[in-house]
């Protein structure tokens, strides 16, 4: 009986609400935006450019937040020699390798930012556009932008909303190697 009377009242104030104009809110949960844990105590003197890069990827996406040094989905490691590159283990799990040789002659944070995007999702984009950050190395050594164009930013945002497209390209999957980002010298073509 009290059940019955429950209802009658909730459809009496829903129906008195419509009638006078009110809304009421359905008070659901906000989605979480995903964690993305990294650790910098490999990265030397590149922690102060993953950080600069994880506020970059912060700023340009929705769905997912990177975070220092509360766990390590993304691991980020120093190196000499071997050019810089990305090994994905799955979205937004895996590790960055930073070549100090290739940071004297490319911008550090355009190559953390980029080496990062390959966790969040993103295959390389060979085009040498400058506005393409995904373009790597192509774009030449003069090219410093760091920002993910709207394309790659919502597409990061859509892989982390679980909105993704079942076409898979490419580098999408995870257990991906992206490396040669990075030329000695900017490609020519003829």
């Amino acid at each position: 009986m009290n059940s019955r009377i429950s209802r009658a009242a909730v459809a009496f104030v829903a129906t008195a609400g419509a009638t006078l104009g009110v809304t009421v809110a359905n008070p659901s949960p906000a989605a979480a935006a995903m964690t993305i844990c990294y650790n910098t105590s490999q990265a030397t003197s590149f922690a102060s450019i993953a950080n600069q890069a994880a506020t970059i990827w912060n700023n340009a996406t929705t769905n997912l937040t990177l975070s220092p040094n509360c766990g390590s989905n993304l691991r980020i490691y120093q190196i000499t020699g071997g050019g810089s590159y990305a090994v994905r283990t799955s979205l937004g799990n895996g590790r960055v390798y930073i070549d100090t040789q290739q940071a004297q002659q490319y911008s550090p944070l355009r190559i953390m930012t980029h080496e990062i995007g390959h966790i969040l999702g993103l295959p390389d984009n060979y085009n040498g556009n400058c506005a393409i950050l995904m373009s790597g190395g192509s774009a030449g050594t003069s090219c410093t932008n760091p920002y993910p164009s709207t394309t790659e930013a919502n597409r990061v945002s859509n892989l982390f909303a679980g909105t993704r497209s079942a076409e898979r390209t490419s580098g999408d999957t995870g257990g991906a190697v992206f490396r040669d980002s990075w030329p000695a010298a900017p490609a020519t073509v003829g």
